[in-house]
């Protein structure tokens, strides 16, 4: 049951692997109350997760998931996710989904896990939808749309059946203006399981423990990032707003930590306020302006630092710098319009 561990959680004590695994089991219970659920998963987010827990968690629920059968060309190559955890509240429009497309305009391959809003207007799921493209593929036709279309949507609800029981405590706490573990553990989760991954947390301080957690899982490659915003808190994406705290590594290179700034990508500072996005409709037509190349100024360079980190991750490029070029020339050369048509269609 959770209330001991939720006792043990407010006495400022981790759990081990086998508590951790209990904790999951008994979130997916239907028999337990919604209440006791978000009761434990706030007291564990004020204690701290560590990393220890947060793979914890993360091995118990991948063990729960449904695979989608990719086939082995596909899984040989570079499966690459763009995703922030959500949870820093700012309003933005979705960043990562654009950069995504970018990415796969560029011949990555894509598999973008995510679901319907949490803590915003708009989560990855809504906007694809409001741009046409189809998001609940069954997990042969995502497979299929990976490998045809080096893109594909696993929308998050049909790989993880345990999540129908725990989703109604992710809410309340999520109406409480309490995070929980699971803005952390959902790049984890993606069941087309990426080589290479770029992901923003909402909090400087999460980046070190996220990249060892995603490290351990083997993941190839990967940064975790979160980018500073000047008067305003913390951004769970690059940002061009203020400096920007990056955990990467590399299985074959090892682990780093480092800061940067937009001008370091040749991008221009901007303020929140450029970066604010809407509804699902809204965020829908600026993702859809920037990929057209009728969008420039702060909303295009907001997804253009994310994309050039991703596409350096994926190893498409040399540099971040390099990356910067490709996904402008991606833009600006019509590939990126061209790929958001097809996966529309």
């Amino acid at each position: 049951m959770l209330e001991p561990l939720t006792q043990l959680l407010l006495a400022g004590q981790s759990l081990d692997d086998a508590q951790s695994r209990q904790s999951v089991e008994s979130l997916a219970d239907e028999k337990i109350s919604t209440e006791t659920k978000a009761d434990f998963l706030a007291a564990l987010a004020k204690k701290g997760e560590t990393p220890d827990e947060i793979a914890a968690f993360a091995r118990a629920l991948r063990d729960k998931s449904i695979q989608p059968p990719i086939d082995e060309k596909t899984r040989a190559g570079e499966i690459l996710d763009v995703v922030g955890t959500g949870g820093d509240r700012l309003g933005t429009f979705n960043i990562s989904t654009a950069a995504a497309i970018i990415c796969a305009a560029a011949g990555i391959t894509v598999a973008k896990h995510g679901n319907r809003a949490v803590t915003s207007q708009a989560g990855s799921a809504d906007v694809l939808e409001a741009l046409g493209i189809k998001i609940n593929l069954t997990p042969a036709e995502a497979a299929q749309s990976l490998r045809d279309r080096n893109f594909a949507f696993f929308f998050a609800p049909n790989y993880h059946p345990a999540f129908k029981n725990i989703s109604p405590a992710r809410k309340l706490c999520a109406g409480r203006g309490q995070r929980t573990i699971f803005n952390l553990l959902g790049p984890l989760l993606n069941p087309a399981r990426p080589s290479a991954m770029l992901i923003g947390v909402p909090r400087p301080e999460f980046c070190e423990p996220l990249a060892r957690v995603a490290q351990s899982l083997g993941i190839r490659r990967a940064m975790v990032v979160c980018g500073k915003v000047s008067g305003a808190g913390f951004l769970d994406e690059l940002s061009t707003l203020g400096e920007n705290t990056i955990a990467e590594f590399y299985q074959e290179r090892g682990f780093t930590i480092s800061t940067t700034a937009p001008e370091q990508f040749s991008l221009q500072r901007a303020m929140l306020a450029d970066l604010l996005g809407g509804d699902k409709i809204q965020n829908a037509e600026i993702v859809r302006r920037i990929l057209s190349g009728d969008e420039q100024g702060p909303k295009r360079d907001a997804v253009l630092i994310n994309a050039s980190a991703a596409l350096f991750i994926a190893g498409k490029t040399k540099s971040l710098a390099e990356g910067r070029d490709l996904a402008v020339e991606t833009i600006d050369g019509g590939k990126a319009k061209a790929k958001l048509e097809e996966l529309a269609r």
